[in-house]
C-alpha cells in the first residue's frame, strides 16, 4: 500500500469517527416538549401557623409537527430552611388547565397529548401548615419538583425538573450598617439574597437587592452561576442520557473537573456537538504532549469552562448540572443602562482566579479582577450572588 493510498485511508476513517458520533446525536430520543413555572406567589396567615401558595406549571411544545403524551406528571414540594422542619406539613393538589379538556378535582393527572406549537397548565396549590407546638414556620425556601414522563416517538422518558420558590425576602437598606471589607484600591461588599432561580428576573434582583445602596462610581458583579440558574439554564442528571463519546472521553479529565464525568461531558457535547469535543479533545492531548496546557478549553468554547457539574453550587441546585448563562454582554448594559453603575458577570474560585465572563460598556475589568481575587461572596453556601465594588 503507498503512502496516498494509507493518507485516503487515514483521512476516510477520521471522518467515518466523526460522522458517527455527530449522526448518533442528531438522532437520540429526545423530547421537545418544555416545562417553567409561571405566576407563584406566598399567602400567610396573620397567625403564621399556615403559608398557602399558588402557582402554574406551563408546558410548550415547539415541535412543527410532533405530538407528545404526558401519561404521568407528579409534583412534589421539597422545604428547605435551617431549621428542623420535620413537624411541617404540606398538602399538595395539582389541577390540569387543558385548553381543550375539563377541569379534573380529584388530583388526578389523566394522560394529555401536548399538540404541536400547544401549551397546557397545570395550576398546584400548595398548605405548608406547622405543628402547633412551633412558634413560626422555619422554612426560607420551597423546591418544587416536577416527575413527569414523555411518551412519543423518541419512546418513553421519565424527565426530573424543578424550580425554587422564596417564602421569605428581606432587602438591604441605607439604615443597615454595610459590612464593606477594605481593600487597598477599593472596598467590597457581599450582598446576601434568597436561592435565586428561574421565577426570579435578573433586573429586578440587581434593583431589589442593590439599588437602595448603590453610588455613582460603583460596581456591581454577579456570579455566573446564579445568572445561569435565573435562566433556568440547569439539568438534573437523570435527564441526561451519556453517549458512549462521553463515556470514554471524560476519563482523561482531571477528577476535579466538571467534565470528568459522563453527564458533565455529555452536556458539553449536547451544547456545542461532538464533532467540536473530539476535535478539541485530540488538539488537547496533542498539545499537553507538547507541555501546553489548556487547549482543549480554548477549543470546546467558553461553555467548556462555566459548566458545573453536581456539588458545584449552592443546595438545591447542587443536585444539578449548571450550564454557562446566556446573553451575558446584553444583560450587563441593560442593568448598567437601569442602575446608572457599572455591571459584570464574574467567575471567581477560593483559588484567586477571576475570569470577567462580560461587563458593562463602562466597566474597568482590571479593578473587578484586584476586588474579587479574594473571593469575597465565597464558594460554599453563602447566598451571596452579588458583590458591590466601590472605587477609593
Amino acid at each position: 500500500m503507498d503512502l496516498l493510498t494509507m493518507q485516503g485511508v487515514f483521512l476516510l476513517l477520521l471522518l467515518v469517527g466523526i460522522a458517527i458520533p455527530e449522526l448518533r446525536q442528531r438522532l437520540k430520543p429526545n423530547s421537545p416538549l418544555q416545562l417553567r413555572g409561571l405566576n407563584w406567589k406566598v399567602n400567610e396567615d396573620s397567625s403564621s401557623s399556615s403559608k398557602e401558595i399558588e402557582g402554574w406549571i406551563e408546558i410548550y411544545n415547539p415541535h412543527s409537527k410532533m405530538e407528545v403524551m404526558i401519561p404521568e406528571l407528579k409534583v412534589r414540594p421539597v422545604l428547605l430552611g435551617k431549621g428542623n422542619l420535620n413537624q411541617i406539613k404540606i398538602d399538595t393538589i395539582i389541577t390540569p388547565m387543558h385548553p381543550d379538556e375539563n377541569s379534573r378535582d380529584d388530583n388526578y393527572w389523566a394522560a394529555y397529548i401536548v399538540k404541536s406549537k400547544k401549551r397546557t397548565l397545570v395550576k398546584v396549590n400548595l398548605n405548608i401548615s406547622k405543628d402547633p407546638k412551633e412558634k413560626e414556620i422555619v422554612a426560607e425556601n420551597i423546591w418544587i419538583e416536577v416527575d413527569w414522563v414523555n411518551y412519543g416517538p423518541f419512546g418513553r422518558i421519565l424527565l426530573k425538573e424543578g424550580f425554587i420558590v422564596p417564602l421569605k425576602k428581606t432587602y438591604p437598606t441605607l439604615s443597615e450598617n454595610l459590612d464593606f471589607k477594605e481593600l487597598n484600591d477599593c472596598k467590597v461588599l457581599a450582598l446576601k439574597t434568597h436561592i435565586l432561580g428561574p421565577l426570579d428576573n435578573p433586573l429586578e434582583i440587581f434593583r431589589d437587592y442593590a439599588s437602595s445602596i448603590i453610588q455613582p462610581g460603583d460596581v456591581l458583579t454577579i456570579g455566573e452561576t446564579p445568572l445561569a440558574v435565573m435562566q433556568g439554564r440547569y439539568i438534573h442528571p437523570s435527564n441526561i442520557a451519556p453517549d458512549w463519546l462521553a463515556l470514554i472521553l471524560c476519563r482523561a479529565f482531571h477528577p476535579t473537573s466538571s467534565l470528568a464525568t459522563a453527564c458533565g461531558l455529555q452536556t458539553l457535547i449536547d451544547l456545542v456537538g461532538p464533532t467540536r469535543v473530539l476535535l478539541a479533545w485530540i488538539g488537547g492531548v496533542s498539545m499537553k504532549l507538547l507541555g501546553i496546557k489548556g487547549v482543549f478549553y480554548r477549543l470546546a468554547g467558553n461553555q467548556a469552562r462555566l459548566i458545573d457539574d453536581i456539588t458545584g453550587t449552592t443546595p438545591p441546585y447542587d443536585q444539578t448540572i449548571v450550564l454557562g448563562p446566556s446573553c451575558t454582554h446584553k444583560i450587563c448594559n441593560e442593568a448598567a443602562l437601569a442602575l446608572g453603575i457599572a455591571v459584570a458577570v464574574v467567575d471567581v474560585n477560593d483559588l484567586g482566579r477571576v475570569k470577567v465572563v462580560a461587563s458593562s460598556l463602562d466597566c474597568n475589568d482590571s479593578l473587578v479582577r484586584k476586588a474579587l481575587r479574594s473571593n469575597p461572596a465565597g464558594n460554599a453556601n453563602e447566598r451571596t450572588p452579588l458583590v458591590l465594588i466601590r472605587p477609593k
